[in-house]
């Protein structure tokens, strides 16, 4: 059943009875590389990879964190200017009818 897609190192599903009784040829497919879902009355309960796919998962939400991180702190720099202070300050300062007014002029500024 499983063989031929242990071979090509595809996806394939297992029961969990199945996962226990042949568990070696199972372990073994994903070692190659295959993705392994193991199910329980139909339903999906697990996924057994390879430790080498797992590192990839792994570090790929540090990366993406580590990028995040580094984008957020270059804008929290350029937001640290003289005219940022004080466009941030007008904004805090501002009444109701300046504030909706600077909102009808960017909608219109972006429906250009």
């Amino acid at each position: 059943m499983y063989d031929q897609r242990r071979q090509r190192g595809e996806a394939f599903s297992v029961t969990a009875t199945e996962a226990k009784n042949d568990f070696g040829r199972i372990l073994e497919a994903a070692t190659r590389g295959g993705t392994v879902l193991i199910t329980k009355h139909d339903i999906p309960k697990a996924v057994m990879i390879s430790v080498e796919q797992f590192d990839v998962l792994s570090r790929a939400g540090q990366v993406k964190l580590d990028t995040l991180s580094g984008e957020f702190d270059a804008l929290l720099a350029r937001m640290q200017t003289a005219k940022a202070r004080t466009g941030m300050a007008a904004a805090f300062n501002a009444s109701p009818r300046q504030m909706g007014k600077a909102a009808v002029a960017m909608a219109r500024k972006r429906a250009q």
